[in-house]
């Protein structure tokens, strides 16, 4: 609980404490004083600090009319303290949620060559937990308030609004990003965001679900660079699993547990080339310096090559793929500086 809240409790509680006080001091003045019962010297002394104006239970003599003015005037003080408190809660709550929206909007402003993720669905929380892990910077897009509980809970930045809006589009910052994720459940709306995204920013890099094959081509034209079909992909690992069970469960134990465990890395050459001169992935000697194998190799024209021979050339502007334990690739990242 933060300060803020601590204190606001604390006086809420002064407060209740001390209309209680008032309410038992009236039921035991009128009690003792005017020889009310029980249930009258409630009702006098209730009406008595809500200022009601309804009439005495019984003419009240001279020591009762004092006792009844000393009370009222008590509480009128209690109940406005108490009526300050609760609005003045109410603003600052108000206020507070207003400063946190500025704070995360001036956070996602001087965001750069980030990852803007469209929708917190089931494949949308998934990609952000890859981000998590990789500590990338990213922003979600999600239309259904509703889910803006969840988003706090999990600490994302985001941005409610509908994406199919150039303004809230531009709000979470596609025009400086880097990469798009739309993981909307809706292939129409999928198509309408991509589209709008390419017109914004020619050079990112966006990546769309798509439920339906159809789509697919529909998405590709509207600018996707990816399109993933998740239930069909999900057909195909299944199937792996009975046709190759063991090595698809040796595939699945490299994916990420949790929020940190990364298995493996991509990593561009001008990185691992900074502070040395090698020319060959043998020059490198990773499995050495951290433990890593290279696994993979990306020319700079996007070719793969896979498991590549150690005295392979390192071009520039490619990429080269490793696998390690944990601690192995942070290891890696560490003694190149990899962020």
């Amino acid at each position: 609980m933060n300060p803020l809240s601590r204190f606001f409790k604390t006086r809420i509680y002064t407060a209740v404490f001390l209309m209680v006080f008032i309410l038992l001091v009236g039921v035991a003045g009128y009690k003792l004083i005017s020889g009310y019962s029980w249930v009258d010297a409630v009702y006098m002394t209730v009406i008595t600090m809500t200022t009601v104006g309804f009439g005495e239970v019984v003419p009240l003599d001279e020591h009762s009319k004092i006792f009844t003015i000393v009370l009222i005037l008590a509480s009128v003080l209690i109940m406005g303290y108490a009526l300050s408190i609760i609005t003045e809660y109410i603003l600052s709550k108000n206020s507070v949620e207003e400063l946190k929206y500025k704070r995360m909007q001036k956070k996602i402003d001087s965001l750069k060559n980030h990852v803007v993720v469209c929708g917190y669905g089931r494949n949308g929380k998934q990609a952000v937990r890859k981000l998590l892990a990789y500590k990338k910077a990213f922003v979600v897009i999600e239309k259904d308030r509703e889910m803006e509980e969840r988003l706090q809970l999990d600490e994302v930045p985001y941005v409610i609004g509908n994406a199919n809006e150039d303004d809230v589009l531009m709000q979470a910052g596609v025009d400086r990003a880097s990469n798009f994720i739309s993981a909307l459940p809706n292939d129409a709306d999928n198509l309408f965001v991509v589209l709008s995204t390419r017109q914004i920013n020619k050079n990112i890099n966006i990546i769309s679900r798509a439920s339906n094959e159809s789509s697919y081509d529909k998405l590709k034209f509207a600018g996707a660079n990816n399109v993933i079909l998740p239930d069909k992909i999900g057909g195909d690992h299944m199937a792996s699993l009975v046709v190759v069970p063991g090595l698809m469960e040796f595939i699945d134990n490299l994916s990420i547990v949790g929020k940190s465990n990364i298995n493996i890395e991509e990593v561009a050459v001008e990185k691992l080339l900074k502070n040395q001169s090698s020319k060959t992935i043998k020059d490198l000697d990773l499995r050495k310096k951290t433990g890593c194998s290279v696994i993979g190799y990306k020319d700079e024209n996007g070719q793969y090559i896979v498991n590549p021979e150690a005295e392979l050339e390192l071009a520039p502007h490619s990429k080269i793929i490793v696998l390690g334990r944990p601690e192995q690739i942070e290891a890696l990242n560490s003694e190149y500086n990899i962020d």
